[in-house]
């Protein structure tokens, strides 16, 4: 049984034990699947890591990191993961140096077309577009090698620079339809009667964009008919074609015309063909015909038809009523012009040998051998020029040039605000920065062979040369300076009197004594010592000893015969010292009576007890006198009184004051005063010989002049008694007398130098302007060393001058001018040709007639074509038209010249003409109204009238007039100021009103008047006033000092600093007070006070007073009361005090000592006590109270820690004489106590606390650099030396404010005798006044003026004063004129310009006159150009309750534009309203959210909220820290580089499709962490965050920052 029950006990167990590992085999197996599917899909590996390699290039090796990762990102152990799927952790790379930044780079493709994306939802958009589309663009991104082009691993490029984006944002902008202007009026009808056609038209604005709608129909025809035709309409005209080309007769046709006039002249008597070959040889030689000409004139015809209303073409037959035109016209034949090969190359300008300065240029030409004619192509360039250096053996080199400085000058300062006032007499001692000037020339630097300033040379330099031949940057001319100041001597205040002693211990044979006070020197002075006031003053004594006892202190108060109280006496303790107070040996004063013991008293319990004796006060006098003596005083007072019987009485008020005679010597001090030092003289005694050459560089500003010679200064000294005046020197004492010789150095003597004059200026020729004026040279020499120190002095002259040696020759200038022949005979067209036109039975009519041209110099010589072409202006014309006259015309004799003017002005002059032929017998020819055969006109007036134009100069001083504010001449400082003129420029008029040379006016062009011109006045300030006192009375403070406004500037003076609102301007400097300045001093305490009077006993509650004042210390210790609040107030002593006087056998004590310090560090541990001690026993039975207080040591309360406080550093501080340069910058240094209050310094030195900071330091304050002018340079030439251009002058401009220009005048288009088809218009070019109108008389002027200007109209050279052009017959449809170009409009969205270019438009529209030719219209035609500053318009419906249009935002009525589904009542309507902040109704009617914002929707659909998009800012390969740029092209398919967007446009995150999964991820690299959002797991209603986000796409460049 008890077997059976251990069974069953234990087969328990083993049911269990079974059970469990069952359920561990089943985890074991789960796990097992788990890790199969989890672990192994879930192998993480990092990317790889940097290149290692110990060479560049292949063969490197790089590693990463490998290791097993659950699915949920934490890692476990490998073995979990398969081992066979396991990445390779190692591979082969290229390893990247620096120097392979040079071999390698990215190569960026071209961005791709711009490809929109998907919106929500999926499928492309549809409906109305009101803010354009997002796209993306794309492009290949790959590392190449620079040399081949050969692509490379990307990370080679990547060690560089981070891999460009792949990716950008783009904009498709909205198709932009074409927007039209509105219509024009409707014109009259095309027929004044029957059927015809009303026109109006409009014009394009905006042309059609990114695949908007087209342009419509720029025209609207209507029919309209005024009233019926009366009788047959016309339906016919003449319409002409253009000119044909110009032609020549057939050949033969020419052959057989030769034959028949030859054939003509030998008909002649040989008589007259030898008189006719004489004429015509005479003709040729005077033509002086030339083949550069070949003119041949030929014939051109043109197409005469005759059409239909309808367009159509019929015979001639149907226009009987018109005359037929011209159909042929003579012409000459077109010959370009020809040139001749170009000739050999000239001679280089350059002659000389020198690779380094500017090559020379040489120059070839060509001739010309065919001129063009009949509009053939111009001539090219007939010169031609290119570099060159010369060639061949035996060339010089080239002479260089290089630039040379003098010596700077003199250091100059200019002077302060304050210091220019010449009544203040303060312009002299300024120092601190300035200014220093030197002149700068140029010399030929191969030929320079001298040192000028070395030892021992010639006292000349290089010869200067004209400044123009040197090249390169100029030196600089002026630098700046500083001039030290000078150091004021400062010394301390004097220290007490010392003993009398010996004038010297060591000889003491002179029994005459002094005692000494001194004085050290606090600032050392520039000059030295020698330039302090006396140190040491004495005063004659008695009985003077070198040492003698000092008293330290007495020994406590011993009764005397061992007695506890009564009188003792009080031994001293002294040491011995000498005259200087030091202590020394003891046996030095064995001679001196040592201090003798004090008696003194110890009061018994009965007897008065009184104070000890307070230290004697300070001397009442320095000295004695007969009326004054020094006295001292020390007090004592009544501490307790007596008992009435048996004690010692206390004494009265006198014997509590006691009063000692001091500084008891006579008022007679003597000190020895020194007189300036003398000019250092040579000193004989020394042997060194003075050069007088000065250093090769001169010295730097400030530096130590170079020493040549050793010398000497003397100065006197002598004895002075104080109040007196001079006394023998034996009064003084010998000791501390001053030195009257010291050695010195003299400065070197330095001689003047300068150059060699430069060469002679060369005499100028006869063909330079103003010969007459300049016919004179010179030569110039400039000072490179200024004398000093006695050196030999500078020559007067340095510019020469002199007239040329001989009148200059006088050839005559080639001047080069066309000269035109006599005209040939008029050239019809051929008879063969015209024989069917109207005419052509006679030899008359229209025809040409030719001339020959020549070059020739201003002496009638012959000169080649080309210097004519380029030297004379243009050339004259060579054909003209010329009309031959048939037998029914009229012909006339040329005019005569008129006859002489009797009188100008009011007399009549006259021409005339006759008949000729047959002319004289016609009727109409004697008609004197059509054919006059004389003509009358008013002599010409020769009176002109002389007007002032523009207006006035400038105000011109005088040469050499120049006013300076300090009265002379400073540099940088001068004033142009004082009476000058002024000039006004004058025209001349005709008595036309008609603008015409002015010398016709007997003027030079100008006039002139005087005029002033105000000197300028600077800002003045009074002197500084006194330093105010320091702002602290212990530690770092500030103190201050003003000046205020003495008078303003006015005329452009210097302005004043700022000023407060009381015309003063401050100054605040750091200074330092010494906390022992200001001391408290004491009164002895008031006799008691006792308010409950014992009179037996005289004791008892009492009170004490005294004076407590604030007063100056001194050597001599406290001297004169000052105000209170310069002394510490924590500090200030009690005035009263409260306690009981003790009654007679009370315990006496006297007054406490001096708390002892702390222990630092304050921890309130420690303790510190004060003590005092009994002078009064108490009788038998009584007891003293204790005599030792103590209380614990509290931070901040009794116990302080100490330490330094540094100041900032003050502004930099100059010298009062200084205006800028170097200066001080100062900083203070104060003990600090640890409740922050400013203490003395001893408390931190005691201490021993570090100080390691500089105190003071050097700066600089900048100068200012006044403007630098030289001197005026020559008036320049006249720009113009006739006519009325504008006179450029260096310092003056005279200018007229009617400048001249070319006008043009366009004509309409001129048809001969028809009324349609193609003809010719013209316009002429005139001559006018700028600010005139030629609408206004007297605004054209003659042709002449504008001789000089280059031809241009409105800035446009190319000027075309003639052009086909074409009329319309009746019943034609035909295109108009170009419209004006539109305004310049940009691409732009929400007013913001989009990164498109701007255009602008305009167009024609067409005009049809008869109805059935509408179909023969042809189209009409728009043009675009790019223009810049486009401006934004917006469109928008307008209507009222009768009319709907489209308006733009400038106004103007037009067609397109504004959207068709927004027109006013038909939009949709949004139900709910979309009351939503940041949302709107769509076209569609749908509530949406404006830009930069993202609808939130219900579970239902509607809109709930607009939520700020969140942006992802993506960094760029070049920025870092950069956004993803929209980009914008201006043809959405062509791709550019990134440009700012507009706002709110970025590339945003994705969010999560159904069951948490990426919707989208365009673009992910491998081996890089992608960032998801999760999608909420239930969307809540009424949900406040951002739960549905507009899909935009993901952009990632790589960058492992994101």
């Amino acid at each position: 049984l008890l077997l059976l029950l251990l069974l069953l006990y234990y087969y328990y167990y083993i049911i269990i034990i079974i059970i469990i590992i069952i359920l561990l085999l089943l985890l074991l197996l789960y796990y097992y699947y788990y890790y199969y599917y989890y672990y192994v899909l879930a192998c993480q590996f990092c990317p790889w890591g940097r290149c290692m390699g110990s060479e560049c290039g292949p063969g490197g090796s790089q590693s990463r990191a490998v290791w097993c990762a659950h699915v949920e990102g934490w890692t476990t152990l490998p073995t979990n993961c398969q081992q066979a799927s396991r990445p390779a952790n190692q591979q082969s790379c290229f390893r990247v140096c620096d120097w392979h930044r040079e071999l390698y780079d990215w190569r960026l493709g071209d961005w791709n077309r711009c490809e929109p994306v998907l919106p929500r939802g999926g499928g492309l958009r549809s409906g109305p577009c009101p803010r354009g589309g997002e796209g993306i663009q794309r492009r290949e991104v790959s590392c190449v090698l620079k040399a081949e082009g050969t692509p490379a691993d990307n990370a080679i490029c990547e060690y560089f620079e981070p891999q460009p984006r792949l990716e950008q944002a783009c904009l498709i902008p909205c198709p932009r339809d074409c927007v039209v202007s509105r219509f024009s009026p409707w014109t009259a009808c095309s027929k004044t009667c029957g059927l015809g056609l009303q026109n109006r038209v409009r014009s394009i604005l905006a042309p059609p964009l990114f695949g908007g709608l087209p342009c419509p129909n720029l025209t609207e025809f209507r029919t309209c008919a005024p009233r019926p035709c009366e009788g047959r309409e016309t339906l016919f005209n003449l319409r002409v074609g253009g000119w044909g080309d110009c032609g020549l007769l057939p050949r033969a046709t020419r052959q057989a015309r030769r034959r028949k006039s030859k054939e003509r002249k030998l008909a002649k008597d040989p008589e007259t063909r030898e008189l006719i070959k004489s004429k015509r040889n005479r003709n040729r030689l005077n033509r002086q015909e030339s083949n550069l000409w070949n003119i041949e004139v030929g014939y051109r015809a043109r197409q005469v038809v005759c059409v239909h209303r309808n367009g159509s073409t019929v015979a001639l037959s149907q226009c009987p009523h018109w005359s037929l035109p011209d159909m042929y016209q003579s012409c000459l034949m077109p010959k370009d012009c020809v040139v001749s090969e170009w000739g050999q190359w000239g001679p280089c300008s350059k002659t000389c040998a020198d690779p380094s300065i500017t090559k020379g240029t040489r120059t070839r030409s060509r001739q010309v051998q065919q001129l063009p004619v009949g509009g053939g192509a111009e001539c090219p360039l007939l010169e031609d020029s290119q570099e060159c250096e010369p060639v061949g053996d035996g060339i010089p080199p080239c002479a260089t040039y290089t630039w040379r400085t003098t010596e700077w000058g003199e250091c100059r300062v200019d002077a302060l605000l304050s210091q220019q006032d010449r009544r203040r007499g303060n312009q002299t001692g300024l120092c601190g920065g300035g200014l220093q000037t030197r002149e700068v020339y140029c010399v030929q630097s191969n030929a320079e062979l001298l040192s000028y300033l070395s030892v021992n040379q010639a006292k000349t330099a290089s010869q200067p040369v004209d400044s123009q031949l040197c090249v390169g940057p100029v030196p600089s001319t002026n630098q700046l300076c500083h001039i030290s100041c000078p150091m004021e001597c400062e010394v301390s205040p004097w220290w007490a009197w010392g003993p009398c002693t010996f004038e010297n211990c060591n000889d003491q044979s002179v029994k005459k004594g002094f005692k000494f006070r001194r004085r050290k020197i606090t600032n050392y002075p520039t000059g030295g010592e020698g330039d302090c006031p006396h140190l040491v003053e004495a005063i004659p004594c008695e009985e003077p000893s070198c040492f003698d006892w000092q008293l330290v202190k007495l020994d406590e108060c011993v009764p005397d015969e061992e007695m506890d109280c009564g009188p003792g006496t009080q031994a001293p303790q002294a040491r011995c010292v000498n005259s200087d107070g030091k202590e020394v040996d003891k046996e030095l004063c064995d001679e001196a009576l040592f201090p003798a013991a004090v008696p003194c008293v110890v009061p018994c319990p009965k007897d008065c007890v009184l104070s000890p004796w307070t230290p004697w006060s300070t001397c009442s006098q320095t000295c004695s006198s007969k009326t004054a003596e020094g006295k001292q005083m020390r007090t004592r007072a009544i501490l307790a009184y007596n008992a009435g019987e048996g004690g010692a009485n206390c004494p009265n008020t006198s014997a509590l004051q006691e009063t000692r005679n001091c500084n008891e010597h006579a008022c007679i001090v003597y000190h020895w005063q020194t007189g300036p030092w003398g000019p250092c003289t040579e000193d004989t005694s020394i042997t060194t010989l003075n050069s007088t050459a000065a250093s090769s560089k001169p010295a730097p500003s400030g530096s130590e002049k170079p020493s040549c010679a050793t010398g000497m200064q003397t100065r006197k000294v002598i004895c002075v008694k104080v109040n007196v005046g001079q006394v023998p020197p034996k009064k003084c004492p010998d000791g501390p007398r001053p030195a009257s010789v010291r050695s010195c150095v003299l400065p070197c003597k330095k001689d003047c130098i300068v150059t060699a004059f430069s060469e002679w200026t060369s005499c100028p020729t006869s063909c330079e302007p103003g010969t007459l004026s300049k016919n004179k040279q010179s030569r110039f020499r400039v000072i490179i060393q200024k004398p000093a120190n006695g050196g030999l002095d500078c020559p007067e002259t340095l510019y020469e001058e002199k007239d040329c040696a001989s009148p200059p020759p006088n050839p005559a200038c080639p001047v080069f001018r066309w000269k035109t022949h006599k005209w040939r005979r008029c050239q019809l067209v051929p008879w063969s040709i015209r024989q069917n036109s109207r005419g052509a039975q006679e030899g008359c009519g229209a025809g040409l007639q030719t001339r020959a041209v020549s070059c020739r110099q201003l002496d009638g010589s012959i000169a080649d074509i080309g210097r004519c072409l380029k030297f004379a202006s243009s050339m004259p014309a060579i054909n003209q038209p010329c009309q031959l006259p048939c037998r029914d015309d009229c012909q006339l004799t040329s005019w005569s010249k008129f006859s002489p003017c009797t009188a100008d002005c009011v007399g009549v002059r006259t021409r005339k003409r006759a008949l000729v032929g047959k002319s004289k017998k016609r009727d109409k020819c004697k008609n004197s109204q059509m054919y006059p055969l004389s003509e009358t006109q008013y002599c010409p007036c020769n009176k002109y009238n002389a007007q002032p134009v523009g207006n006035w100069s400038d105000c011109i001083l005088p040469e050499g007039r120049l006013e300076s504010a300090l009265g002379m001449r400073v540099q940088g400082d001068g004033r142009e100021c004082g009476q000058g003129y002024r000039y006004q420029a004058m025209v001349c008029y005709d008595q036309d009103n008609r603008l015409v040379e002015t010398s016709r006016c007997n003027s030079h062009g100008y006039i002139e008047e005087a005029c002033i011109i105000p000197c300028p006045s600077d800002c003045k300030l009074s002197e500084w006033s006194n330093w105010s006192r320091c702002s602290k009375s212990c530690g770092s403070g500030v103190k201050v000092r003003s000046k205020w406004l003495r008078e303003k500037p006015y005329n452009g003076g210097r302005p004043c600093p700022k000023l407060d609102h009381i015309n003063q301007v401050y100054e605040v400097v750091p200074c330092v007070s010494d906390c022992t300045q200001y001391v408290w001093v004491t009164e002895p305490w008031s006799m008691w006070k006792v308010s409950n009077v014992d009179l037996k006993e005289n004791c008892g509650e009492g009170v004490q007073t005294r004076k407590v004042r604030c007063m100056l210390n001194t050597v001599d210790g406290p001297t004169d009361a000052v105000d209170d609040y310069l002394c510490d107030p924590e500090e200030m002593p009690a005035g009263t005090r409260e306690s009981r006087l003790p009654c007679p056998e009370d315990c006496v004590l006297s007054d406490w000592s001096p708390w002892t310090p702390c222990v630092l560090p304050c921890s309130g541990r420690g303790d510190r006590q004060r003590t005092a001690y009994a002078l009064r026993l108490p009788k038998e039975g009584r007891e003293c109270p204790k005599s030792m207080e103590t209380e614990p040591c509290l931070l901040n309360r009794n116990c302080y820690h100490y330490s330094y406080n540094i100041t900032d550093w003050s502004t930099c501080q100059l010298s009062a004489s200084a205006v800028c340069g170097v200066g001080l910058k100062t900083r203070m240094l104060d003990c600090v106590r640890s409740d922050g209050k400013s203490v003395d310094l001893k408390f931190c030195e005691e201490l021993g606390l570090d100080r390691k900071w500089q105190m003071n330091a050097s700066c600089t304050v900048e100068c200012p650099v006044n403007c630098q002018l030289t001197e005026w340079s020559v008036w320049t030439e006249c720009s113009q030396t006739c006519g009325l251009e504008v006179l450029i002058l260096v310092r003056l401009t005279l200018s007229n404010s009617s400048s001249l220009k070319c006008n043009v005048c366009v004509c309409v288009c001129v048809l001969q005798d028809v009324v349609c088809g193609e003809g010719r218009r013209f316009r002429n070019l005139s001559c006018f006044v700028s600010d005139g109108s030629r609408d206004v008389p007297g605004s054209l002027v003659e042709e002449d003026l504008c001789a000089a200007l280059e031809p241009a109209v409105d800035g446009d050279k190319n000027i075309v004063l003639e052009e086909g052009c074409t009329l319309p017959c009746p019943g034609d449809c035909y295109l108009m004129e170009w419209s004006d170009w539109s305004s310049c409009q940009s691409v732009c969205m929400k007013g913001q310009r989009l990164d498109f270019s701007a255009v602008q438009v305009r167009s024609r529209a067409v005009v049809a006159q008869e109805p059935e030719n509408i179909a023969q219209c042809p189209d009409q035609e728009w043009q675009s150009r790019p223009c810049t500053d486009g401006e934004c318009f917006e469109y928008k419906w307008v209507n009222t309750p009768r009319l709907v249009w489209c308006e733009r935002s400038d106004g103007i009525n037009v067609t397109g534009g504004c959207p068709p589904t927004s027109l006013p009542g038909t939009e949709g309507t949004c139900d709910p309203p979309c009351d939503q902040p940041r949302s709107f109704c769509s076209e569609v009617a749908l509530c949406v959210c404006e830009e930069g914002y993202t609808e939130v929707v219900t579970p239902e659909g509607l809109l709930e909220q607009c939520a700020e998009i969140p942006v992802l800012e993506i960094p760029t390969a070049g920025d870092r820290n950069s956004d993803v740029k929209t980009s914008r092209a201006v043809d959405p398919t062509a791709p550019t580089t990134g440009q700012p967007g507009r706002p709110g446009r970025t590339w945003y995150l994705q969010p999560f499709g159904p069951g948490n999964i990426s919707a989208s991820c365009p673009y992910a690299p491998r081996d890089t962490n992608i960032l998801f959002l999760k999608k909420p797991k239930k969307p809540q209603r009424r949900q406040t965050n951002n739960n549905r986000l507009k899909p935009l796409t993901l952009a990632y460049d790589g960058d492992a920052d994101m």
